[in-house]
Formats: structure tokens, C-alpha cells, sequence
């Protein structure tokens, strides 16, 4: 019994987790009574097969979490996001959108997908990017006719978009697990000049990917406008015009609305790409280019900003607290050779490299039905990801094929944050059973990208080889 104590270690964090317990304590709380069990069992003369000394490595895990120049890329990241949606931008892009694809069957939801993908690489927030959507364009959509779980399933999946395209928190986090995970895996190997993974080779593994699905989602509902019209019908623009409140010209509501953003994305992403910035220094441009947006827009007070820092700083807390319970988890579940049983389960697989990784995919697919990113990230990816990258993955393509797979935890009933947030917002007379239907499509191609990954690994791997 006591030699299975990682795997019912890992199984009580989950359950706990279930319970809808805090992330950050459920992770401690449960970590520290397993080490109490393990260093209680050893004083009695109990072999629990516990080595108490990993627990002394706690203190400069947190002085290193504290102190990690990377992570710094997540406040300043969500306040750009906060301040990006507090600015109203979305909303006068969304309409300009609307009016210019709306007369065409399904223009509505392709507004929606390509407002999403802008939103997603200015914010990189889920919730504030399926929110606005739900409150901006549901309504529209519905009155036009659209199908309800076309509707919702388009806002829900476009929202996702911030996991996978940058600046994606997501991505921020991820980079820096699997940048420790690689580390680990060439020491592993006897290599103590180990290469490195960074946050921004992760961005760029990442945007022909991103930019991928947001062209399946595109065809998706055209065809489905194509081949059922009465579920995407066509809006008179005029109606549209009248409906959303406007009586400038398309031209000067798309001039208004999606120059900002993308002079944004550009300043942000591009300083990244082109090698001029770190994604912790874009980050800080993105913050203040947010900043200079919202009060161009005239749209930041002292209440606003006031409620804009205590956002961030709610979001910054929740990370950096799961982080401290996440190193503490990891130390335990070390201490009682989980690590080593993940090896020799791995190692004796049938299928070698491939059996373990498409495990591991089907494990963290699973995982997304019960839990969220972040707690997928900490716990689960710092206890493969060296044993995955020791056997020869690139880690570009793990990292890459890790966002997408946990980019579906968003949409997997019954925890699937963006069906609450959406279920939040919407109508209703809209279904909880119609919001789940509507996103399954969307959830299959997601999947469909992971295979396409699999036997086309250039597309993430290609544009970080050019730099």
C-alpha cells in the first residue's frame, strides 16, 4: 500500500480539488499532511519510503518563484488585459465587424471568430474575451436568427483563443514549467550545458497554430451556414446599423476600433519576435500602450483604475499562490519516488516515446474535464515533462501540444470555465444543454489540430527556427 502513496497523493489532490476547495490550499494542505504521514510513519520505524530531505529544497523554491524574472510577465500582462476591456475596444471593433461581414450567411459568427483572435492576442484573458462577446454579440446573434449552440458554441471556442495565441498567459506559465522541466531532463542525461526553452520561443511555436484553428473555426461555420442557411441566416445591414446604435461608416468604425488593437499587438508581439524585447519587457509596452488606450478613450477614472489593480492583483495572487502549493506538492510527491514511478512507467509503455506522449495527452485531456489550466500546468506538467523531454521531444512541440490540449479544459462540460462564464451572461431562454452541444464541434477540432501536430510538428517548430 504505502509504495502506491504518489499515486494516492495525486488522486486526493484531485478529488480535494473536486470539492471545490481553494486551488493553493487544496494543493499545500494536502502536500503537507501526506509529508506529516510519511516523516510521522519513518519516526515509528515504518518504512513509507519518504525521503524527508526534498522538504529542505522548499525555501529556495519560493525564494526562486519570487524572484523569477519570467513570471513578472504575468501581472503586467493581465493588467494590459484588464485595462484593454475596460477601454471598450472590443466593443467598437465587434460592431464594425459586424456591419462589415454581417450581410453575408454566417458574417455575424465569423465577426465574432476574427474579433476573438484579436482579442486573444491583446488581452490573452479567457473570461474577459468571452464575456464582452457574450454581451456584445449573443444577444445580435440571436435575434438574427443564429442557432443557439452555433452561437454560443463560436463565442465560447473564439474566447479560448487566449490560451493558444499570444500574449497568452497560458503560454507565459507553460514556459516556464517546461523551461525547468528541460533543464532537469539534460541533466538527466548527463548534459550540464543544457540549451534552453524560453517563454517567447514558446509565443512563436505557437501563432501558426493559433492562427490555424482560428481558420478552421472560419470554415466551420460557413459551412454550416452554407449547408443549413436557417442556422447562420444573413442580417440587412442597415437593420444591423439601427440595432447597434451607429451612423458613422464601417470605415471610420474599423479605424477606431482595429488600428488600437493592433498597433498593440504589433508593439507587443513584434519587440518579441524581432528580438528587441523579452516577453517580461513587452509585457510592461503592452501595460502602458493599454494604459495610453484607455485614456484616449477617456474611459479610466480613479474607480476604474482602482478596480483594474485590484483585478490584477487578484489574478497575481491566485497564480503566484498556486505556484508556492504546486512546489510544495512536487516536493512530496518527489520524496516518495513519484517521480521515479512515472519513469519506469513511461520506460516500460508499449510504443516507447509515442505510447508515453499520446498517455500523457489522453491524461491531460481527461484532467481538463475535472480541473482547471493552471492546476493541470503546476502539477501534472513538472512531473512528465522531464521524463517526456529526457526521451527525446522537442520541447517546443511538447509545450505547444500541452497549450492546445489544455486549451479544450475550457470548453470540457461539466467544469469548462468558458461555458460558465458565457452561462453567466447569456439570455434565459438559452440552455446550459445548448451551450455544451454547441461547443463539441469546436472541442473536435481542437483535437483535430493535436493530430495535425503529430504529423506535422514543423508547424510549431518551424517559425522558432527561424530566429
Amino acid at each position: 500500500m504505502l509504495e502506491f502513496m504518489p499515486v494516492i497523493l495525486f488522486a486526493v489532490i484531485c478529488i480535494v480539488l473536486m470539492f471545490g476547495f481553494p486551488v493553493a490550499l487544496s494543493l499545500a494542505g494536502t502536500a503537507l499532511l501526506f509529508a506529516g504521514m510519511g516523516l510521522g510513519l519513518e519516526a515509528i520505524g515504518i518504512d513509507a519510503n519518504f525521503d524527508g530531505g526534498y522538504l529542505a529544497a522548499l525555501p529556495n523554491r519560493l525564494y526562486g518563484i519570487m524572484t523569477n524574472q519570467t513570471l513578472l510577465a504575468v501581472p503586467l500582462f493581465v493588467l494590459m488585459g484588464v485595462l484593454l476591456e475596460k477601454s471598450k475596444v472590443a466593443e467598437t471593433l465587434l460592431d464594425a465587424m459586424a456591419l462589415l461581414f454581417g450581410s453575408m450567411r454566417g458574417g455575424l459568427g465569423i465577426s465574432v471568430t476574427l474579433v476573438g483572435m484579436l482579442m486573444a492576442a491583446s488581452t490573452g484573458i479567457v473570461g474577459a474575451t468571452v464575456v464582452t462577446m457574450g454581451l456584445m454579440s449573443l444577444p445580435t446573434m440571436l435575434k438574427r436568427g443564429y442557432s443557439t449552440s452555433l452561437a454560443t458554441g463560436t463565442i465560447c471556442a473564439t474566447g479560448t483563443l487566449g490560451q493558444i495565441i499570444p500574449p497568452s498567459i497560458a503560454l507565459v506559465l507553460l514556459g516556464d514549467v517546461l523551461s525547468s522541466a528541460y533543464q532537469q531532463a539534460q541533466l538527466d542525461m548527463g548534459i550540464f550545458s543544457p540549451k534552453t526553452v524560453s517563454v517567447g520561443d514558446l509565443f512563436m511555436g505557437a501563432l501558426v497554430p493559433g492562427l490555424l484553428l482560428v481558420v478552421f473555426y472560419m470554415i466551420y461555420v460557413g459551412l454550416v451556414s452554407w449547408l443549413r442557411p436557417h442556422m447562420a441566416p444573413a442580417a440587412d445591414r442597415e437593420e444591423l446599423m439601427a440595432e447597434l446604435g451607429h451612423t458613422s461608416g464601417i470605415g471610420m468604425l474599423l479605424l477606431k476600433g482595429l488600428v488600437p488593437p493592433v498597433v498593440l499587438i504589433v508593439a507587443v508581439l513584434g519587440s518579441i519576435l524581432s528580438g528587441f524585447a523579452t516577453p517580461t519587457e513587452a509585457s510592461a509596452v503592452g501595460a502602458f500602450g493599454a494604459l495610453v488606450l484607455a485614456l484616449a478613450y477617456r474611459q479610466l477614472d480613479w474607480a476604474t483604475l482602482k478596480d483594474v489593480l485590484r483585478s490584477t492583483t487578484h489574478v497575481t495572487t491566485m497564480v503566484f499562490l498556486i505556484l508556492i502549493g504546486a512546489a510544495l506538492f512536487s516536493l512530496v510527491f518527489r520524496a516518495y519516488g513519484g517521480e521515479h514511478m512515472v519513469t519506469e512507467l513511461f520506460e516500460s509503455m508499449p510504443g516507447g516515446v509515442v505510447g508515453a506522449t499520446i498517455i500523457v495527452m489522453l491524461v491531460i485531456f481527461l484532467l481538463g474535464f475535472i480541473l482547471d489550466f493552471i492546476e493541470i500546468t503546476f502539477v501534472v506538467v513538472p512531473i512528465v515533462g522531464p521524463i517526456l523531454l529526457a526521451m527525446g521531444l522537442d520541447p517546443i512541440w511538447l509545450g505547444i501540444m500541452i497549450a492546445i490540449n489544455l486549451q479544450t479544459s475550457f470548453l470540457t462540460p461539466p467544469f469548462g470555465f468558458a461555458l460558465f462564464y458565457l452561462r453567466g451572461v447569456a439570455p434565459p431562454s438559452v440552455s446550459t444543454s445548448a451551450i455544451y452541444r454547441g461547443v463539441i464541434p469546436f472541442i473536435l477540432m481542437q483535437l483535430g489540430m493535436l493530430l495535425l501536430l503529430t504529423f506535422f510538428p514543423q508547424l510549431a517548430t518551424w517559425l522558432p527556427d527561424q530566429f
